[in-house]
This record gives C-alpha cells, structure tokens and sequence, in this order.
C-alpha cells in the first residue's frame, strides 16, 4: 500500500497547485490512496462544498480538517453527507460531521483515516485525543490494518508523543496545522510512520499562506487584523507513506517538496 499525503491546501493558490501538478505525482508515485488536509482550501478558512468537489475530482480520497473546520458556515450543511471529509475526533459528542472512517483504496485495499485535533495552546475546549485514538483504532482495527492518522496539533511535544504512544497500532501519524514542513520524516520502533508536520500547499512568498504586509501590521501594532491568501510562488508540501498490506505497519516514509513560480 502507498499513501500520498498532502500538507495544508492554502486557498486558491494551494489549490491550483494541487490541480496543476497531482497529475505528475499520481504518475510518479502511483499510490494506492491520496489524503490531504482541507482546513484551509477555501479563502485560507474553512472548505465550501465547491472547494471539496474539485479536491475530489482531481484524485483527493480524503478531506481530513482541523480548527478551520467551521469558518464556511455552509459547511453545516454538507458535512452530515459527505463521508470523504473527516473533521477532528475530539470535538464533542453530537457535533456534526466524522472524526474517522473506513476507505476503498485501490485494488482490495481499505484505509482507515483517523482526524484528530492537538489540545496544548488550543483555544478549543476538545476532548483527549490520547484515549480518543484509542477508540477509534479498536473499531478500524477489526477492519483493515491499515489506520493513517492527521494530527492537527499546534505543539511539537503533543504531535511527537501520540506517535509514540500509537507506535505499532497505526500505519502512521502525520503532523499538520504549522503549515512549515519539518525534516524530522521516521519510522518509529515499532512500525508507525510518522512526521511533525507535513507542511503546507500554498503561497510561498508568505507567512503560513497569508499576505505577510498583514501579518507584519498584526505583529507591530497588536491590532485586529483580517487575514487573506497570499499570492505568488506557490509550493506543494506532502509524504509518500509505503505500507505492509498484511500488517499495516510502515516501511518507508520520505518528504515531497515541490514549487513554482506561477502566480494565483
């Protein structure tokens, strides 16, 4: 099994860059299921009902979220419907929408996808994604060895100590929200693959996507401040994750960096 998975989709530019280049890398790569995180893919905050159908129609299997989750308030009124989105786990019991789920990969295969939000220097009152791992990982498991996990976690401590804790139960733990691609891709002990953050899909000429003139006002004056979407270069973040089909654990796990000067 091979899982590419893709960083952060920072607004348009992130997705023009997915939709101009997943061809070369479905190609290159040829996974067995693609995964990305879609917290940011409409306006930088958020994801629209259009925004996910292109992500899907260009190859995307899965939509996994993070804090950003509920910005597009229209979201409300897809997310029941729509499997292929996973928001976090941890919020509470009877919030909308699903934290894991069971997924057809290519040929027989079948991926469980587990979402999950970190709590250190999180605003957001959520449960604990330690024991919430645990129970998710008991119903998948009877399923399919397989279990690719997105954490969407602001501390490096947080991100690093659910991996070892899963180490050996899932396939691998893939860092999101920092939006900066860490260079600390592994294989722990026991088979879980696992890095910090995978990085971002997005404008490069920027602070994690947005206009840095913004960003630079924001820090200078401490004043409200509305952020929006850089444009300029753009780059493309992700892993190829290669899976022991039998035993889900990881055998290899490496980076993807790509970037271009097109301007969106």
């Amino acid at each position: 099994m091979r899982v590419l998975a893709l960083g952060d989709i920072v607004g348009r530019p992130g997705r023009t860059m997915v939709l101009d280049h997943i061809g070369d890398l479905l190609s290159q790569y040829n996974p067995d299921f693609v995964l990305a995180n879609g917290e940011n893919a409409a306006s930088g905050m958020g994801i629209t009902r259009d925004t996910a159908d292109e992500l899907f129609a260009c190859g995307i299997d899965v939509l996994t979220m993070g804090n950003h989750v509920w910005d597009k308030k229209e979201v409300f009124d897809f997310i029941d419907d729509e499997p292929r989105i996973l928001r976090p786990l941890n919020y509470p019991e009877g919030t909308p929408g699903r934290g894991f789920g069971i997924f057809k990969a290519a040929g027989s295969l079948h991926v469980g996808v587990i979402s999950l939000a970190g709590r250190v220097f999180s605003p957001a009152h959520l449960d604990c994604p330690f024991r919430l791992a645990d129970r998710a990982i008991s119903i998948l498991s009877q399923d399919t060895p397989i279990i690719i996990l997105d954490f969407h976690a602001e501390a490096t401590s947080e991100k690093i100590a659910l991996a070892w804790y899963l180490d050996g139960r899932v396939s691998a733990v893939l860092g999101t929200h920092t939006h900066v691609q860490t260079a600390d891709e592994q294989v722990l002990p026991s088979g879980t693959g696992y890095i910090t953050d995978l990085g971002m899909t997005g404008p490069s000429h920027s602070v994690i996507g947005v206009k840095t003139d913004l960003v630079l006002r924001h820090f200078l004056t401490q004043l409200p401040t509305r952020f929006e979407v850089a444009r300029g270069p753009r780059i493309l973040c992700g892993v190829i994750v290669d899976i022991d089909d039998a035993t889900g654990k990881c055998r290899h796990l490496s980076r993807i960096f790509l970037s271009d000067n097109t301007v969106c």
